[in-house]
């Protein structure tokens, strides 16, 4: 009787080890497949981000380079105007070129001056999209983090059999999963200090 009952508690026992072995292997696939399309979503944010900073330099040079055209073209018109200004006996045909120089001079610098406003504006917003891709791309480090340290608990689970741990993995996946999920639905849901922790 005694083995009877033996072989019973051990029947049980295999039966339920293998129930939580199976929701073990189950929750690994889904983690490991949320956690695959999340890279590839990850992989891709990252190559908009290399472009978009690409981008937000080339117009900063260009902004610069129009300062720079703007400031020598104020440097020549200030000369021209202090030539102007000193020479003794300037004959009125030579003061009219001077004034036209003057004047041809003062339209690049305004020229400049526009040019340079639509050029930051359009740098400040590469740089902007370039934080708004960075958000999103931390969303998707943290949730590969958290979906790892999950899909590692879930196999502590699996050798131990202690069904509490399942319930801990099962938190860092759901907390990875909301994360992923954040992050393909462009919410802004960043927990700082967790982004901070990664860097």
């Amino acid at each position: 009787m005694a083995d009877i009952s033996e072989a019973v508690s051990e029947s049980v026992e295999k039966a339920r080890e293998s129930r939580l072995n199976t929701i073990i292997a189950a929750c690994v696939a889904l983690v490991a497949t949320f956690m695959a399309l999340c890279n590839v979503k990850d992989g891709n944010i990252c190559q908009a981000m290399a472009q978009s900073q690409s981008q937000a330099v080339d117009a900063w040079s260009y902004y610069q380079a129009k300062g720079v055209k703007q400031n020598l073209a104020e440097s020549t018109m200030e000369q021209m105007r202090l030539a102007r200004d000193t020479a003794p006996a300037l004959a009125p045909e030579a003061r009219k070129a001077f004034d036209d120089r003057i004047a041809q001079h003062a339209a690049l610098v305004a020229k400049y001056d526009d040019e340079k406003k639509v050029i930051k504006k359009q740098a400040e917003d590469l740089q902007a999209q370039y934080d708004e891709l960075n958000n999103h791309d931390d969303q998707f480090d943290m949730s590969e983090a958290l979906l790892s340290v999950a899909i590692a608990l879930f196999g502590v689970t699996a050798l131990t059999q202690k069904r509490w741990l399942l319930g801990v993995a099962l938190t860092f996946a759901s907390f990875g999963v909301l994360l992923g999920v954040a992050g393909f639905a462009k919410l802004q849901l960043h927990p700082d200090w967790l982004a901070k922790l990664l860097s």
